[in-house]
């Protein structure tokens, strides 16, 4: 469905722009059951930039399942995503845009928050009218706070409470 009058143009970029903060807001709610629905059904993760190692190729599923697991365990996050560049190719898109993800969980060994900054890089494809994202590239360019805390959120919760309460963790 290729038009490039600048009618469709404009709401083409409406749309890329709202699947890509949709995809930040869902993480922030928890909404993890909306997120599968703005991924094709094949995605390359990139977070090299944090987490070294390659980028992957995964499900929607997989994104959740990682995602929740990464962040469920947190009291909050919330991911500001600003400042969006669109390049429009037919039925394919390149998007960019800058971002503030802010982490938050309460405990017992450290400062709650955990702020990380840089941009993302979406290339989107439409399918069935809709814009889905075919792979995302975070690439962090800075960071404050405790990073710890995410080791912390993605614990399972006994785990934590056996650290915190184990006699080797008492002075």
């Amino acid at each position: 469905m290729t038009n490039d009058s600048p009618t469709q143009m404009t709401s083409d970029r409406d749309a890329i722009v709202d699947t890509t903060t949709r995809m930040a807001w869902c993480v922030d709610q928890r909404r993890w059951d909306e997120l599968p629905a703005l991924f094709a059904d094949r995605v390359t993760l990139d977070y090299t930039s944090l987490n070294g190692g390659e980028p992957a190729t995964v499900t929607p599923a997989d994104i959740v399942t990682g995602w929740k697991a990464g962040l469920g365990g947190l009291d909050a996050t919330q991911h500001v995503v600003s400042n969006h560049l669109i390049d429009l190719d037919g039925d394919t898109a390149e998007a960019t845009a800058q971002f503030v993800a802010t982490h938050l969980l309460h405990n017992p060994h450290g400062a709650p928050l955990w702020t990380l900054g840089g941009h993302y890089h979406w290339t989107m494809a439409r399918h069935q009218d809709r814009w889905r994202i075919t792979a995302v590239t975070m690439t962090a360019t800075w960071a404050t706070g405790n990073q710890h805390i995410m080791t912390r959120a993605a614990a399972p919760p006994e785990a934590s409470e056996t650290v915190v309460n184990s006699p080797a963790s008492k002075p």
